[in-house]
């Protein structure tokens, strides 16, 4: 979600000016970047700051975010085509959820206490190698053959997933994803990277694509790997 559905943003970023300490976020968010520190003290240390979220809130953070054009016109399709599709972050699910009015058919992120004096529980909070676990029980749970996996994804966090999916996407993505990605898109237009996979995976695409006039302003470039992630 983070960077691949919210370009070059997070939920944290977006939440933290609706709810405050916005520079504290960031520095969180570095420290995260390098390594530094955890998901679970990622959460710790946000969870101290904002306590339990207010759900309208958060609500107003979400309609407020920067979002790729044309979520809900992939998500259709994917649908239409007898596909599921999910997202799956560690961000705190309370502004994840929203994107199931796009359409997904599953969201999952980490979960916050809804009183401060209830400490954070550590296994509620996801961490990276939770990706590929996650995306595997929605494999079962739904019949899905694991070499039909397409992930999407921009950075460090996706790299577990990517090692595993047999195609998938790098969508802005930075020097963690792009050399394990199928296929690479830099832009503000989800249908646009979302026609890569299609052809990649030698899929037909629709005969006309949706909201053509609502294109990105930002334009976009494509680019294709000759190797497939491992699966």
């Amino acid at each position: 979600m983070d960077g691949t559905l919210l370009p070059g943003t997070s939920a944290t970023r977006e939440m933290a000016k609706v709810l405050g300490h916005a520079l504290d976020i960031d520095v969180l968010e570095r420290d995260f970047a390098v390594g530094r520190i955890d998901t679970q003290q990622f959460a710790r240390s946000m969870f101290r700051l904002w306590g339990p979220m207010d759900p309208g809130r958060v609500r107003v953070a979400f309609d407020a975010s920067p979002k790729m054009r044309r979520i809900r016109e992939v998500v259709a399709d994917i649908g239409a085509r007898g596909h599921r599709s999910a997202v799956i972050t560690m961000s705190p699910l309370c502004f994840a959820d929203h994107f199931r009015e796009l359409g997904f058919d599953e969201v999952h992120g980490s979960v916050f206490p809804h009183s401060p004096e209830v400490d954070i529980d550590t296994g509620a909070i996801l961490r990276p190698d939770d990706k590929p676990l996650l995306t595997k029980a929605m494999c079962v749970r739904h019949g899905i053959a694991p070499d039909r996996v397409v992930a999407y994804g921009d950075s460090l966090s996706d790299r577990y997933l990517f090692e595993v999916a047999p195609v998938s996407v790098a969508v802005n993505g930075d020097a963690h994803v792009r050399p394990l990605a199928s296929v690479g898109y830099t832009g503000r237009d989800l249908w646009e990277a979302y026609e890569l996979a299609l052809s990649w995976l030698a899929l037909p695409k629709p005969a006309v694509s949706p909201s053509a006039a609502s294109r990105s302003a930002w334009g976009g470039s494509m680019s294709s790997r000759s190797t497939v992630a491992p699966a």
